[in-house]
């Protein structure tokens, strides 16, 4: 069994007056928020600022500092199990241009209730609940 650790933004603009929320289409056809890998000598956050400029192009973000929450899942490459633990934060961003990466097919900055819709993952979609209430308080 291997274990790996990821980081990842929840990102967020105020477009119109209204909060949306960045999220990504990954090649297995999930829709998910940034993240990746942790590198050796790096700090979950700062493999997320990393993440984020790699998968986006966005560096101009801002840390909401009261947010930070981890995820824990499993899966299975060529019958390896793999336990995954990702740790998220939550950051605002002016920027509403992005550059995708080769990692993914597809972006979407979405309010919060189509986001819910169009997130796969129940773990992202409870993150995702998470972090709209800290900005709603």
């Amino acid at each position: 069994m291997k274990h790996e650790i990821s980081a990842g933004i929840i990102l967020y603009n105020i477009i119109h007056n209204e909060r949306h929320f960045l999220i990504l289409n990954y090649p297995g056809g999930h829709w998910d928020f940034v993240k990746g890998k942790m590198e050796s000598n790096e700090t979950p956050r700062q493999t997320a600022i990393r993440e984020m400029e790699e998968e986006t192009g966005i560096i101009d973000i801002e840390f909401i500092d009261e947010f930070k929450e981890e995820i824990s899942y499993t899966f299975f490459i060529k019958k390896e199990q793999i336990d995954k633990k990702v740790i998220f934060f939550l950051a605002e961003t002016n920027s509403t241009q992005v550059r995708l990466s080769h990692e993914h097919l597809d972006f979407l900055w979405l309010r919060f209730d189509d986001a819910m819709e169009k997130i796969t993952y129940q773990n992202a979609k409870t993150i995702l609940t998470k972090a709209d209430n800290i900005l709603d308080n």
